[in-house]
């Protein structure tokens, strides 16, 4: 029968057609390498190689084998993909839950990288409110959040992932919304579309924060309890609103202006884990540390 080591074998040398450089390349003696294929012709009752003018030259049937065992190695390495691909399916995934309904380009490149990086450690994504992601964590039925900001929990760690500026959003006829950038305080003279508080806690408590910023005390003209009733209210009308520019980028709706601010403010993305008293788990580790490298 013949061996996987015996073709090995006889590739190097049929593609080095010299033994030195074949033996150094499968890393053996020219002795035990000369004796593989003497066994290997043995073996099939047929000559592989000849020697002409010091030169070694594949005989017809060593030509054939040749491509008989190109073909196999092709054959194998493709067997060993499939079997690791179906492993990686079968493997328990990453449970991951997006609250805030984050539609950010460096969510969607987190998890694209992520794929591309660690493609046997899979992702199972799930959207939800904020308080179903904060629940779901302490029951230990995610791995990791993806959050503007959970109420504090001893029991979930909250770390920065990334930020985006924080962007003014009018309604195309408003009288600010050709300016080329405008102060935080001018935007909040007008009545202002706010987060609610229970649904969207981490934009309100981070658009709260800017508000107490510039000392300003804006008119509440109405919350929204969804980024996309929020920006649906600033449309038609109803009043003004800051998101972040990550939205505005994905969603480019040509019924809201984005009109960036003078002052560096930011929204913030936050990663979400359970924190233990024990080391986290290596997949787990590794990707809270990707996911901080996006910013």
């Amino acid at each position: 029968m013949i061996e996987m080591r015996h073709l090995r074998c006889f590739i190097a040398v049929a593609e080095e057609l010299n033994f030195r450089r074949a033996a150094e390349r499968v890393h053996i003696d020219q002795t035990p390498l000369s004796r593989t294929i003497r066994d290997l012709e043995d073996r099939l009752g047929v000559k592989l190689f000849v020697r002409a003018s010091r030169k070694l030259h594949l005989t017809p049937s060593g030509q054939l084998l040749l491509k008989e065992a190109r073909d196999i190695f092709v054959q194998i390495e493709r067997a060993y993909r499939a079997v690791r691909e179906t492993d990686a399916c079968y493997r328990a995934p990453l449970r991951i839950g997006v609250a805030d309904g984050i539609a950010q380009p460096k969510l969607s490149s987190c998890f694209a990288n992520w794929r591309a990086l660690a493609s046997s450690i899979p992702l199972d994504i799930a959207e939800m409110r904020a308080a179903e992601l904060l629940a779901a964590l302490r029951r230990e039925e995610l791995d990791v959040g993806f959050s503007f900001g959970l109420p504090d929990d001893e029991a979930v760690v909250q770390e920065v992932a990334w930020s985006y500026p924080l962007v003014a959003l009018l309604p195309p006829g408003h009288e600010l919304a050709m300016r080329d950038a405008l102060p935080i305080s001018e935007l909040l003279a007008f009545p202002m579309i706010a987060f609610h508080p229970d649904r969207l806690p981490g934009l309100r408590r981070q658009t709260d924060a800017v508000c107490r910023h510039c000392t300003a005390n804006p008119i509440i003209a109405g919350e929204a309890r969804t980024l996309a009733g929020y920006i649906t209210r600033v449309a038609a009308g109803l009043g003004v609103g800051v998101a972040d520019a990550g939205h505005m980028e994905t969603l480019r709706r040509s019924d809201v202006v984005s009109v960036p601010l003078v002052e560096d403010m930011r929204v913030i993305t936050y990663v979400l884990y359970k924190s233990e008293s024990y080391d986290l788990h290596d997949g787990l580790q590794r990707f809270l540390a990707h996911a901080k490298t996006q910013h």
